[in-house]
């Protein structure tokens, strides 16, 4: 852990789920400013939006600082400014939107049937948090922030396109073997690896 000592960890204890709370709050500013035309304001809101995403896991798994609460915040926080990066996609950037139609379209759904067939069974986000999806959230953040802040790298697209959708594809995976729902599941491979160590106890399916 970054910070093992117990004041310091206590200092931040409440920082990952701000930074979360962060991203709920300004994901309906962001719509409302891609509703308004607003792109300059849209951008430099959506940028350290993105930022977020990475500083709060990085904040929570450095101090020790994982809970269920702040997976579901974390969850919820990327949907809503996923949604608002999607509004301002076809807010500002149509063009792109077009003419990526069939590469972005299949990361959205991907994403949406993941997180409807999560919803169905578990009543809430999944919250797996792989690796794999965290480092596809990256690429993503990455590229929809130059996207806005330079404009389009086809390469950068199609790498983040990419992880999402290997990432989407595990997250699928892992909800047919989990029946009850588990936050912070690092991936397949080490649920697999978990229920060989301690069988009697794995959360999987038949």
């Amino acid at each position: 852990m970054l910070f093992p000592d117990a004041a310091n960890r206590a200092a931040w204890r409440h920082a990952p789920n701000a930074l979360s709370l962060a991203r709920i709050v300004c994901a309906p500013v962001l719509v409302l400013m891609a509703l308004a035309g607003e792109q300059t304001i849209y951008t430099w809101v959506l940028v350290p939006a993105l930022l977020t995403d990475a500083a709060d896991g990085w904040i929570a798994r450095s101090c020790g600082l994982q809970s269920k609460l702040g997976a579901r915040l974390d969850s919820l926080g990327d949907s809503l400014i996923w949604c608002a990066g999607l509004a301002g996609l076809i807010a500002f950037q149509r063009d792109v939107l077009a003419a990526q139609r069939w590469l972005i379209g299949a990361v959205v759904a991907g994403w949406m049937l993941e997180n409807v067939l999560a919803w169905l069974r578990y009543r809430r986000l999944s919250s797996f948090h792989t690796v794999l999806s965290k480092i596809a959230g990256v690429l993503l953040s990455v590229y929809i922030g130059v996207l806005f802040l330079f404009g389009h790298w086809n390469w950068l697209l199609c790498l983040a396109a990419t992880a999402s959708l290997l990432a989407s594809a595990e997250e699928l995976w892992l909800l047919a073997l989990l029946p009850r729902w588990r936050a912070d599941v690092k991936g397949v491979w080490w649920l697999r690896r978990e229920a060989n160590l301690d069988r009697p106890h794995a959360d999987l399916g038949p």
